[in-house]
């Protein structure tokens, strides 16, 4: 009995240093850690605990890193007889308050296959019925800064930004000032509809800290909740730019394989097979753009969107990214050992001392006008200058 106590206290001290040994930027990044189950509710009246696709939980992230809203997914009977949906909502999700219903029905948070609905739709058999439920709102003050900000697009409900490399994305877990929300918040002072703190306007998706690119940002709340839904949806268009050590075996292909949590490094991402009760369903596109020497230069397109999705998947197949520290990448991992080329990489690496990885095209349907969107980024001065040395090193090796 001893040994076992001892060995529970054992794990449990290794778990208390696995959680302090997160860095603040971790933690805040870290979607799994807060993203929680779900309930799915069957025909039968009996509910399942299941890991729902978070994919808009991850997207619609408030100032705590805490997930806005709470996704359930209700299927009508064979024999249930007509019922207004909010009295039958009320009677099948009694964990929930009949005014946090009432409130997703008014905002257009319920919908019966793809159409939302209100509170007079009478229920069907067999109705699908999704819904969103928002959490209570978190009281934290973000103090506006004058941060500058690439702004790529802006109109009265949304804004498309281009975050730098090296600029944490909300606040959080002691990280309270100098991110992108505090500089929206300094950006968007005199917009008397904007509040920095309320969870129904702000960011809709986000990317790590030190990956750069595009980003939407909503306005108003009906524009979140209709960008949220496209993204939950997988209806919405992104590609990065990637430079990845090694040659590609294949000009294109496809990584299928579930993210989670590493359980021999709790600070990085792990990819697990395909239908594995661990981590999540997770797919990325690959191109080969050009080939330099010893590194790759590729675009990714994201089918799903998962924390360290691009950088856990090309590490899975051999192909870290270039100076990716978290994943190995700020090694020489292929080449020779030659001084000249070890040098020549340590220069590379001080030149761009993150993750070379750039999100350079965003797509998605306007939520007011219906017009397809579509942005473009120029490559940061970092990754443009990282790539000519390669390619200038690259033209060296093929004239020896």
């Amino acid at each position: 009995m001893l040994r076992k106590l001892d060995r529970l206290a054992s794990q449990v001290d290794a778990l208390q240093e696995d959680f302090e040994a997160l860095t603040d930027e971790e933690l805040l990044l870290d979607s799994e850690a807060w993203e929680g189950d779900e309930d799915i509710f069957h025909p039968d009246g009996t509910a399942e605990v299941e890991r729902l696709d978070a994919a808009a939980v991850s997207y619609l992230q408030h100032a705590d890193s805490s997930p806005l809203y709470e996704h359930f997914r209700v299927v009508a009977d064979k024999g249930q007889a007509p019922m207004r949906i909010d009295k039958y909502l009320a009677t099948r999700m009694t964990g929930s308050s009949r005014s946090r219903i009432q409130q997703a029905l008014d905002g257009g948070y319920v919908f019966v296959g793809d159409k939302p609905v209100k509170s007079n739709y009478r229920i069907k058999p067999l109705d699908v019925v999704t819904l969103q439920l928002r959490r209570p709102k978190h009281e934290l003050e973000i103090i506006p800064e004058p941060i500058p900000l690439d702004v790529v697009y802006e109109d009265e409900v949304l804004m498309v930004v281009n975050k730098p490399a090296g600029l944490v994305v909300h606040p959080g877990h002691g990280n309270y000032t100098g991110t992108l929300v505090n500089a929206l918040a300094y950006y968007l002072q005199d917009d008397p509809l904007y509040d920095p703190a309320d969870p129904n306007v702000g960011l809709v998706h986000r990317i790590d800290k030190d990956t750069s690119g595009l980003l939407v940002i909503a306005k108003r709340p009906e524009a979140k909740a209709h960008l949220a839904r496209q993204f939950f949806n997988k209806t919405t268009r992104r590609t990065y730019r990637a430079l990845v050590w090694g040659r590609l075996k294949e000009a294109e292909g496809t990584i299928i394989g579930n993210i989670g949590r590493d359980e021999r490094d709790r600070l990085q991402m792990a990819v697990y097979p395909e239908g594995s009760p661990k981590g999540k369903h997770a797919v990325t596109h690959y191109t080969l753009l050009e080939e330099l020497a010893y590194v790759s230069w590729v675009e990714c397109r994201l089918e799903t969107g998962r924390t360290h999705q691009i950088r856990a998947h090309m590490c899975h197949i051999g192909h870290p990214l270039f100076a990716d520290a978290r994943y190995g990448g700020d090694k020489i991992l292929w080449g020779n050992q030659f001084s000249r080329y070890k040098q020549f990489v340590q220069n590379c690496l001080t030149l761009c001392p993150r993750q070379a990885l750039h999100a350079k095209t965003l797509g998605f349907v306007h939520p007011m006008t219906g017009e397809e969107m579509l942005f473009d980024s120029e490559l940061p001065s970092d990754l443009e200058q990282l790539l000519e040395r390669w390619r200038t090193y690259a033209a060296q090796v093929d004239n020896e």
